[in-house]
């Protein structure tokens, strides 16, 4: 069985009061204003959500404020980023009972993993919870790769059902559904390549620029959906240069800060991230600017 799970998921931030505590009620409302815009599902809490600058009370906080204003509309996924096992599932279990709709679950931060050792820490996961699982690859950032040779290992897992996708390569994208069938939904994870993505059998895109430009990211996964490649690429050639930033280092800052130009949310990150400055800061907010000012007229056509 699949997670039934398609379309665009943000990333979306977690927002914070000028002494940097959790601003619980700006975090909703970028949290509404994504679902408002048409959004197919939400991921809290994951890299641009600062997961693991959160303490694991708040992160509790922001998922139960986070089920309670999406209100059903659409599903609620969770990071679950944790630097040890015992850690990951007893928040996995957390989130259960906080009505979460799915877990995003990565390798245990900081310690590169054997396979054998990726392979426990999943399954002791899963075993915590009935909720749906995506795993989340990413080896340049957590240098450990989710390989077929893992993944077979979880093939009789019944609720690890889906598979985020954010290595560069995207020949990825067919090796594992060669591999797997539709054992897994596979989601571009991404941002620059998404389009690659989506059209070679991914289900959907986890995003991080959608925080700043929702409306184009759902234009551009409905115009994949029905296969309206003009339309697709060209909404993907006037977002690539922003969705480039979805895979430097300060991802999360460069989001942030687009988020704050385009009247979405605010720039603040907790520290070790500091605030970008001097000449990227400049770039990144010409870019942005840009970008709003050449906005591509979407087609008003049903997926």
């Amino acid at each position: 069985m699949t997670t039934g799970w398609s379309g665009v998921f943000p990333a979306v931030t977690t927002q914070f009061n000028e002494d940097f505590s959790i601003d619980l009620r700006a975090t909703q409302g970028v949290q509404d204003a994504l679902v408002n815009d048409g959004v197919n599902g939400l991921i809290v809490m994951g890299t641009c959500g600062e997961n693991n600058s959160l303490d694991p009370e708040e992160k509790r906080t922001i998922l139960k404020a986070a089920v309670e204003v999406v209100n059903g509309r659409v599903p609620v996924v969770t990071g679950v980023s944790e630097f040890d096992t015992r850690r990951a599932v007893a928040y996995a279990r957390d989130a259960e009972k906080l009505g979460a709709d799915g877990l995003m679950l990565l390798p245990a931060m900081v310690y590169v993993p054997k396979p054998e050792e990726l392979v426990a820490h999943f399954k002791t996961v899963a075993a915590a919870t009935s909720l749906p699982i995506m795993l989340y690859n990413n080896p340049p950032a957590y240098r450990v790769n989710i390989g077929a040779d893992v993944l077979r290992q979880l093939e009789d897992v019944p609720n690890i059902k889906a598979v985020k996708e954010s290595a560069p390569d995207p020949r990825r994208f067919t090796d594992l559904i060669n591999t797997f069938g539709d054992r897994f939904d596979i989601f571009a994870g991404l941002d620059d390549v998404a389009l690659e993505g989506l059209m070679l059998g991914a289900k959907g895109w986890v995003s991080g620029l959608t925080s700043a430009f929702p409306q184009e990211s759902v234009a551009l996964v409905a115009a994949a959906a029905r296969g309206d490649w003009v339309e697709a690429r060209a909404i993907y050639r006037w977002f690539m240069p922003l969705l480039h930033l979805d895979a430097e280092h300060d991802l999360v800052q460069s989001i942030k800060l687009a988020e704050q130009i385009m009247g979405r949310g605010s720039e603040r990150v907790r520290m070790p991230r500091m605030l970008l400055t001097g000449a990227r800061r400049a770039e990144v907010t010409a870019m942005v600017e840009k970008a709003a000012a050449t906005r591509p007229t979407l087609a008003k056509k049903a997926a």
